[in-house]
């Protein structure tokens, strides 16, 4: 009984042992089979992309010089390219008996090559990824005298002003040549200024200069920035080709708010002040909206009745109908300046029926202590009606040019 046992026993270990066999003999044949077949399937894809590319005749993969002399080569990466180069610069095509799958060169390759080697299989439209073009550097309106660009940022913890003088395009000079240098001031200091170098014989002159003011925080919104740009002639004389004015109580300064700004130029009114002073401001009527505008830019040559910082100059525009008040509003109050510079701008409703009958009253005044007020001077813009000369010419073209802002410069006066 004792053999008969071990010989069951011997007899189911050997068993198991060869169906482990014929198990892992199984499996090592059927991985075989599997990578053979892997093998088939990928050859037979490599042949067909190889008849796809030999079977492309030379007319469908040649560039066309006519359509795409402007266009930029779309490839096929290197990896697939054969013995033959093509050189694109000649627009050259496919030789028929290259081996796309050949084996590369030996040898250190440069990105240069290996771009060369590629297949063209199509061109990228080159029109399609401009960037936009700057209309500051084209757009320039019918009378333009130039333009200027510069950059403003403030320091809080200095308390400096910082500008950057960048630029300046399409000067024009009374001569033929063009020196030109720029001054810049910080309003109402008059007196004391900044001052570029002279850029040599140019209408196009690159600045790229750095000034700065000194300025409390407090009074920065209160300052304003003047730029005259000056030519130097043959004789060392300056002639005025335009200046810029720029408020600084309209704009957010800090120290990580660096602002870029471009202005045209503007002719400088070259004539005195009148008695009283002059006001320039700008109208525009809307047909459409049937509303008034008003800008009110600067004066200048006002008689202030107190040589004081602490005097405030605010400017109060009034529309009227058949001499009959309708509404008011005033411009922000500029301390201590004979020439104050708001930049403020107004509308008021009026139908286009009510303008042969509707003024505007634009009155300067001044306010003391005890806040009490002096009329520095005021200007009546208007119809026929109510006016005559330069206020009738200047209501008469805001009429003629909906939409438009026409500017001009009037003188006050204290009897109307």
């Amino acid at each position: 009984m004792p053999e008969q046992a071990v010989a069951v026993a011997v007899g189911i270990i050997g068993g198991i042992l060869l169906f482990v066999l014929i198990g892992i003999t199984a499996y090592l044949l059927w991985r075989k089979f599997c990578c053979l077949l892997s093998y088939e399937k990928l050859t037979s894809s490599v042949k067909t992309t190889n008849a796809v590319f030999q079977n492309q005749s030379t007319s469908e993969i040649q560039l066309k010089s006519t359509s795409r002399s402007r266009s930029i080569p779309f490839i096929i990466p290197p990896t697939l390219h054969g013995r033959d180069w093509i050189n694109l610069t000649k627009e050259g095509h496919v030789q028929e008996g290259s081996d796309p799958c050949g084996i590369p060169q030996p040898g250190p390759r440069s990105s240069f090559h290996s771009l060369a080697g590629a297949y063209v299989v199509g061109t990228i439209n080159q029109e399609l990824y401009k960037f936009p073009e700057d209309i500051s550097e084209t757009d320039f309106p019918e009378g333009n005298i130039g333009r200027l660009w510069f950059s403003v940022e403030y320091e809080q913890e200095s308390e400096r002003l910082l500008v950057s003088l960048i630029k300046a395009r399409k000067l024009q000079p009374p001569d033929d040549s063009c020196s030109p240098f720029v001054k810049i001031y910080l309003l109402p200091d008059e007196r004391s200024y900044l001052q570029s170098k002279t850029k040599r014989k140019t209408l196009n002159p690159q600045f790229d200069e750095n000034f700065i003011f000194q300025v409390s925080s407090k009074m920065l919104l209160q300052r304003t920035l003047k730029f005259l740009v000056y030519h130097v002639d043959k004789q060392k004389k300056h002639h005025l080709l335009g200046q810029v004015i720029f408020p600084l109580k309209n704009e957010t300064l800090t120290d990580d708010n660096k602002l870029v700004i471009w202005r045209d130029l503007e002719k400088e009114n070259l004539e005195p002040p009148s008695e009283y002073g002059d006001i320039q401001f700008s109208l525009s009527y809307n047909d459409y909206l049937g509303r008034l505008t008003v800008v009110v830019l600067r004066a200048r040559g006002l008689k202030l009745q107190e040589e004081s910082h602490a005097v405030s100059v605010y400017v109060k525009v009034s529309l009227m109908n058949h001499n009959k008040f309708i509404k008011s509003k005033k411009t922000a109050a500029v301390l201590g300046s004979p020439n104050p510079v708001y930049n403020e701008t107004f509308s008021f409703k009026a139908d286009q029926t009510e303008l042969d009958t509707a003024s505007l009253s634009l009155s300067v005044l001044q306010s003391t202590k005890g806040d009490k007020t002096h009329l520095l001077g005021r200007v009546v813009v208007g119809p026929f009606m109510y006016t005559r000369g330069k206020e009738l010419e200047h209501w008469n073209e805001m009429i003629s040019k909906p939409k438009e802002l026409v500017k001009r410069w009037h003188t006050l006066c204290h009897s109307t």
